[in-house]
């Protein structure tokens, strides 16, 4: 009997990634196309479709699939799969998005956001694999964390639980974009990297970024600032060193709220940071309430850029 492989769909604001999972959590199959977010409602639900059939149609077995995944941006109902109002995909408001693609393609779909979908590919086929509780953040261009306990994630009550990139760390901090002070995504998130860069550079003497920028601070990007402080920048490695500290009180706090068996970093600061987790862990190992923080281990993901597709076909396994 051939294996039975699950579909898992990434929506974003300008594109949908879909791929063909094994039980394994191989990617084996893959589909990309336009996403049309500005148009109606059956426009983006036929992009989605798109993808999916597109993945399919190039695939031997596809009459295997045994579910679809999907992640969508939110605020969404991963109960009711019910898309609620994302600021980037405009074309859906209240669209029941599992309902609709169920119906196309007489499949059972589960929809759940980016970051709690890969917390558990995580858990069943990557750096999670035999932990029971688990926290896992994304560190790139924001900040976003799942939480998944005895296997499961955590939804709270209505589903929108988990925003861990929005915890606040300073009550008269920066004001972020969401409308809180002082989140951890506006202090040590990419563009946060760049930014206090940029701000380093206005008043202080040239560093490698510069030569890196062309000569223009105002191109100078965070893997810019990572690429500086390896080779020795002073003031590049001291932007990564007030982001490890931002980091690990962070998850220190994290500790003492969850205390789970492992820290999980995905992302493309993570893989920038991915030297450094040892150091952010023993960053946070005196500054916590919690007597056993050295038995948590800071370690990176399996996956990284299709982490989105991994982890939307996770969601098949565990959908009720």
């Amino acid at each position: 009997m051939s294996e039975q492989l699950l579909v898992g769909v990434d929506i974003g604001g300008t594109k949908v990634a879909a791929g063909l999972v094994n039980g394994a959590g191989e990617i084996v199959g893959r589909s990309r196309t336009p996403m049309v977010a500005n148009r109606d409602a059956a426009a983006g639900l036929g992009a989605v479709l798109q993808a999916i059939e597109e993945l399919l149609a190039g695939a031997a077995s596809s009459g295997n699939v045994a579910g679809i995944g999907i992640c969508s941006p939110g605020p969404l109902n991963p109960k009711t799969g019910v898309v609620i109002n994302p600021p980037n995909l405009p074309c859906w408001r209240d669209f029941p998005l599992a309902a609709e693609v169920g119906k196309a393609l007489r499949v059972p779909v589960t929809v759940d956001n980016d970051a709690n979908a890969a917390a558990l590919a995580e858990v069943l086929w990557g750096a999670g694999l035999g932990y029971e509780n688990v926290f896992y953040a994304t560190v790139g261009t924001g900040i976003g964390t799942g939480i998944v306990f005895d296997g499961q994630i955590y939804h709270g009550r209505t589903g929108a639980a988990g925003e861990g990139g929005h915890m606040g760390l300073e009550q008269k901090g920066p004001l972020c974009p969401c409308g809180k002070r002082g989140c951890v995504e506006f202090l040590a998130s990419g563009p946060a990297i760049a930014r206090r860069a940029r701000a380093k550079l206005e008043s202080r003497a040239p560093s490698l970024l510069l030569e890196l920028a062309g000569g223009q601070v105002a191109d100078v990007t965070s893997e810019m600032v990572g690429k500086a402080s390896a080779a020795g920048d002073p003031l590049a490695r001291e932007v990564i060193e007030e982001t490890l500290d931002v980091l690990a009180y962070w998850l220190g706090n994290i500790v003492d709220l969850l205390e789970p068996d492992v820290i999980i970093m995905g992302g493309g600061v993570s893989s920038m940071l991915a030297p450094l987790l040892d150091d952010i862990r023993r960053r946070f190992l005196g500054a916590v309430l919690n007597p056993w923080p050295d038995q948590i281990k800071v370690v990176l993901a399996r996956y990284g850029g299709e982490a989105g597709i991994a982890g939307a076909a996770a969601l098949c396994r565990t959908a009720a």
